[in-house]
């Protein structure tokens, strides 16, 4: 595995950082750190998502005909790298690593040409139909039903914990369209605006305090056909292409060290509680030396033509947990200031009385139980566990 970047790509990482140091402001930057959720607050990436837009850099691993880059894999590993070492803010996942891959792969020409590049300019705001009440890990048990009424389907049923559901202005779903012996036969892959009549959305706050996610209902919605991706009931081949692009994308390792970083500012001066945490705090370190390598091992595999094999299982997995064991001992350095709870969100923000915590502090505890979530959604840690017996080790 070479380790070594061209001068090519020395340069280029120099380009990434001058336009990071032009464009990411302190406010931007800031408003990233205290958002506690998987995805911050609309708020807090739009200004960053209009820098990457005006220079044609918010879509990494598009190709160049659909608004992307067109960058090699080591550029876009250079690129993700240094935003997570600037702490720049996360953008919404949902359009540009989700349903925009695979409506390039699957959607229509026409599906194409409206839909692209509006995620790219950010005019289109998407969320995830996937899971329903009963219906998470094992989501082929699902029930939303479509039903072909003419040119439309008529769609009844909900969906829960859809992120960000209350910005969208647009879902892609999953859907029953027919019942057959094995289930997954069954779903389409539908493209619902939601404006459309019948669609209602209802907050649920997390335990910690933040509206992240919704649960959507349906009520006799009706759906264009020509906004169905693909074939009738091969919706969950489009699904599994999606989710490998949901588990496997970006890279955790150098955010996860900035946020050891942090804690390591936040610890430092606390001579009692110093040594307390340092044997923890290696600990996590090397879990995140060997996460990082990895992703070099997997970014070297795809350079070299090779097939990676199940590694976003493996990523994912090992990167929600070691992000667990992080917030964990942020709320244990905080000690007693834990137990002080901030219930304005989001978290940042000029208020007019300001927290008793101090801004190094006030995002930990809400990311902590905000980060139980992290081994749940987008595929739960038995779920990848399951993955990697069968793939890899052949159990």
């Amino acid at each position: 595995m070479d380790l070594s970047f061209s001068p090519a790509e020395q340069a280029f990482r120099d380009e990434v950082r001058d336009f990071i140091a032009r464009n990411l402001t302190a406010e931007s930057k800031r408003n990233q750190r205290l958002s506690p959720g998987g995805i911050p607050e609309k708020s807090a990436w739009e200004t960053w998502h209009a820098a990457l837009y005006k220079q044609g850099w918010v879509a990494p691993y598009w190709p160049k005909e659909h608004g992307g880059t067109g960058w090699s894999e080591a550029q876009r590993y250079i690129f993700e790298n240094e935003c997570a070492k600037a702490g720049t803010p996360t953008l919404l996942p949902f359009g540009i690593q989700m349903v925009g891959p695979v409506l390039m792969k699957f959607g229509t020409e026409a599906q194409k040409n409206f839909y692209l590049p509006r995620i790219i300019s950010g005019e289109d705001y998407w969320c995830q139909g996937y899971s329903e009440p009963g219906s998470g890990s094992d989501l082929a048990s699902l029930k939303t039903r479509a039903v072909r009424d003419g040119d439309h389907y008529v769609v009844n049923g909900t969906k829960i914990w859809t992120t960000h559901a209350h910005f969208a202005t647009r879902m892609f779903a999953l859907v029953r369209t027919s019942d057959t012996p094995k289930r997954q036969e069954g779903i389409s892959f539908l493209l619902i605006d939601m404006k459309t009549r019948g669609i209602s959305t209802r907050p649920i706050i997390t335990m910690g305090g933040d509206h992240e996610v919704n649960q959507v209902f349906f009520d006799d919605v009706r759906v264009p056909v020509e906004n169905r991706v693909g074939e009738e009931n091969k919706g969950w081949t489009y699904a599994k292409y999606l989710l490998e692009f949901e588990r496997g994308a970006g890279f955790r390792a150098t955010r996860l060290r900035r946020q050891i970083n942090e804690l390591k500012e936040l610890l430092s001066g606390r001579d009692d509680d110093e040594d307390k945490f340092n044997e923890r705090m290696s600990g996590i370190e090397i879990d995140v030396d060997a996460l990082e390598m990895m992703e070099l091992k997997l970014l070297s595999d795809v350079q070299h033509g090779r097939n990676p094999g199940p590694i976003a299982s493996v990523l994912k997995l090992r990167g929600t947990e070691i992000y667990q064991d992080i917030t964990r001992l942020g709320v244990d350095i905080m000690g007693p200031h834990a137990l002080v709870w901030e219930p304005r969100r989001p978290l940042y923000g000029d208020f007019n009385d300001p927290s008793i915590l101090p801004d190094n502090e006030l995002a930990l505890l809400p990311a902590h139980l905000d980060g139980r979530a992290q081994t749940i959604f987008g595929g739960s840690s038995e779920i990848q566990h399951e993955i990697i017996a069968k793939q890899m080790l052949g159990l």
